[in-house]
């Protein structure tokens, strides 16, 4: 009845030998919502009071270079977690990529080209790319990028798939779809470098997180204050509205752990956070920062 969120997780890495336990986090289905984060510090009986502890296990902090990686296990994770996101639709790319990415998976999961191989079959069984991209063309470019890879190592496959993914403009990314101030309907992307716009698939502005000096919510408002530019004397706001203030707050938490992770020398609480609004939990679900990850001695597995 005590266990906490962060107990579940650590169980389930555990499990399956996964030592770089702070890149990842635990999804559930609330309300319809089929992504929200499992609440690292919170018992696990008042998370689901009344529904059984149906959960999964995800990346949720997207590290800038995958090669800093130092285990296997978690690259392996972080590609299937890309894997899944391109199937899902969460994730896209130009069918040039999608070749060159499905032909990592391949020879990660199959090894080196055979001829007799099913290259469609094998497309398919092993989630490579979505059925609905799937064209000749696009498969007689796998089979040429794959005979490509021979002498990989399903490792070096798997590094080379996130060295590729993570130039996808959406590696990463967190999507909220609001609506901006003129009542136009906008996704923003939360990632490792801050906070952008989307209007139709297209990047409208991009705000990283050194520009970016307060972040807050009111109700369904969402709000940003921008650090003036080299031109500008004063700092501006830019507001977004959501269609509920349990999406807004699912926002502003995601805002304030991705910045946390990936800007603070140290995960500290929403009260001393500059910037910070008090509304909401002050407790986040950021264990250890990527500075410490990456000053600490590289992890071994049990």
């Amino acid at each position: 009845r005590k266990a906490t969120g962060a107990d579940l997780l650590d169980q389930i890495c555990d499990s399956l030998d996964l030592v770089e336990k702070d890149y990842f986090g635990l999804l559930y289905t609330q309300r319809g919502d089929p992504r929200v984060w499992v609440d690292l510090n919170r018992r696990l009986s008042k998370t689901f009071r009344n529904e059984p502890w149906d959960v999964r296990l995800a990346v949720k902090f997207y590290p800038p270079e995958p090669s800093e990686l130092a285990d296997d296990v978690t690259r392996y994770q972080m590609a299937l977690a890309i894997r899944r996101d391109l199937m899902e639709g969460r994730l896209t790319c130009s069918q040039i990529t999608y070749a060159l990415l499905s032909s990592y998976v391949l020879q990660s999961e199959l090894g080196d080209h055979e001829e007799c191989q099913d290259l469609p079959r094998a497309l398919q069984q092993h989630r490579a790319v979505p059925l609905n991209v799937i064209t000749p063309e696009l498969e007689a470019n796998i089979d040429e990028l794959y005979r490509k890879h021979r002498g990989q190592t399903p490792a070096e496959a798997e590094l080379n798939y996130l060295e590729t993914a993570k130039r996808l403009s959406l590696y990463g990314a967190e999507l909220h779809a609001a609506t901006d101030c003129q009542e136009v309907p906008i996704v923003l992307a939360i990632c490792h470098s801050g906070i952008a716009v989307y209007r139709d698939g297209l990047a409208m502005n991009r705000f990283p997180w050194a520009k970016i000096t307060k972040i807050c919510y009111n109700k369904r408002l969402f709000t940003l204050r921008l650090r003036a530019g080299e031109f500008e004397e004063f700092e501006t706001s830019l507001s977004f509205r959501l269609n509920s203030t349990s999406a807004c707050k699912k926002l502003w938490r995601c805002s304030v752990e991705h910045h946390m992770f990936f800007r603070r020398e140290c995960p500290v609480s929403v009260d001393r956070f500059p910037g910070l609004s008090r509304l909401g939990s002050r407790r986040l679900s950021c264990r250890r920062t990527l500075r410490q990850l990456r000053a600490a001695p590289a992890p071994t597995a049990a």
